[in-house]
């Protein structure tokens, strides 16, 4: 098979969750223990960050891979979903692994992979593992893909694990509390392994400290610790951040990654590397600043609030929960603009009133649905927006959404695009 082939291959032959939804997740790790005893155990030569949590999460995996390949390390990278190509997942200092890698995995271990009944996740958790093992990485960040107890990546014994924080999402799988979902992804933490928590949220601290105490975790809260104060504020492009430590100054960085609420996941990088830093690994303050800095030419990073053009402003953003598009509306409340335009679509196992409620009623919507099987048919979608004060029109696909909504919007105004990662994907 060639590389497209391939692709066809194992998107077709293995439930693949990002397009068909619940019918294939599996909240078992018997399948990917049984792959890794098939390749050898491919994840224990190497060391590994393994990084949770609602939201955040992909941003700060991106930011760690800068700092460790900025620091001189050989860095793995995996993350899900992808945005264009599938290679997106599996990267070394930046480098997505070539087509030929993909092919080969596939074709030695085809017949195993069926045996097994793997899903698309598991068969490619396993990929990333091999291919990190054979390339001699120093050290990978792993990316969970959904909860942590049961996730596929949860194999693996890292050096630290982080937990960025906790909201409402994927409540069918995890549970319809915060305290039931921290509780999830809390089964990340491991014996005598530190463990980072991103944000204090009280209502479920005491899930993470009790966790962290019965296996003997020594656990801190990343925003107890740092602050990142804007000094040149930017929503659509680099802005200058001062970093403090324990109040004291640690260093002023040109961040690029826009939106105010990249700001907590930096905090929750640095605490991962202030932490991980303890266990003997270099990280000079000149390979953080230059980590930060440069971490969308470092790892390929995108989709975070990206902008797209400028007259009109147009930005994306893959957030596609009630935490991630809070922080979308507290983001596009902060921007001039005449009028506001929205190209919006979503899954159909979202939990639509907890999105609908927060999105701004004096914009015009552009309902659309991802071309892919688990996406809401548009029609769906405005029926269930206009309950929340939402109207707009439906259209047969994003990109005429978005193309229509180019042609109707004015120099001064804003298109917004999001409510799912692949209604981003396809404009991207």
């Amino acid at each position: 098979m060639n590389y497209s082939a391939t692709l066809k291959y194992m998107f077709n032959r293995l439930p693949m969750y990002q397009r068909i939804g619940g019918a294939a997740y599996k909240a078992d790790l018997t399948n990917t223990q049984k792959l890794c005893d098939l390749l050898g155990r491919p994840e224990k030569k190497f060391k590994t960050i393994h990084v949770a949590g609602t939201n955040g999460k992909g941003s700060t995996s991106h930011l760690l891979a800068s700092v460790m390949q900025e620091a001189g390390f050989k860095t793995g990278l995996y993350t899900s979903p992808h945005f264009i190509d599938f290679r997106e997942r599996i990267k070394i200092n930046g480098e997505m692994i070539p087509e030929e890698g993909v092919i080969e995995f596939i074709q030695t271990w085809k017949n195993d992979l069926e045996a097994i009944n793997l899903s698309f996740f598991e068969m490619t958790i396993g990929m990333a593992f091999q291919y990190f093992a054979d390339q001699n990485v120093d050290i990978a960040i792993i990316e969970v893909g959904l909860g942590g107890r049961l996730d596929s990546t949860n194999v693996i014994m890292p050096q630290l694990s982080v937990i960025t924080n906790i909201g409402m999402d994927h409540t069918q799988f995890l549970g319809n509390s915060l305290k039931e979902i921290a509780t999830e992804k809390a089964g990340i933490i491991k014996n005598s392994v530190p463990v980072v928590i991103g944000e204090s949220q009280p209502e479920i601290q005491p899930v993470f400290s009790e966790t962290a105490s019965r296996k003997n975790s020594a656990f801190t809260y990343a925003d107890q610790n740092w602050n990142v104060t804007p000094v040149k504020q930017g929503l659509e492009k680099t802005h200058t951040v001062d970093v403090l430590h324990n109040d004291k100054h640690f260093l002023s960085i040109d961040f690029p990654l826009a939106g105010n609420y990249q700001l907590n996941n930096l905090t929750t990088a640095l605490e991962a590397i202030h932490v991980i830093k303890n266990s003997g690994i270099i990280i000079s303050k000149k390979a953080i600043k230059r980590g930060v800095e440069k971490v969308t030419y470092n790892t390929g990073l995108k989709g975070r609030w990206q902008t797209l053009g400028t007259t009109p402003l147009i930005i994306c953003d893959s957030g596609h929960n009630r935490d991630g598009i809070r922080k979308v509306v507290e983001n596009i409340k902060a921007i001039s603009f005449s009028k506001l335009h929205i190209v919006f679509g979503v899954v159909n196992d979202k939990h639509l009133e907890g999105v609908l409620s927060l999105l701004p009623k004096e914009a015009t919507y552009y309902f659309c649905k991802a071309n892919i099987p688990r996406g809401l048919p548009a029609d769906n979608l405005k029926n269930a927006a206009q309950q929340f004060g939402l109207s707009g029109e439906v259209f047969s696909s994003v990109l005429s959404a978005l193309e229509t909504a180019k042609i109707r919007a004015d120099a001064k105004d804003m298109i917004f695009i999001g409510g799912s990662t692949f209604v981003v994907a396809e404009v991207l």
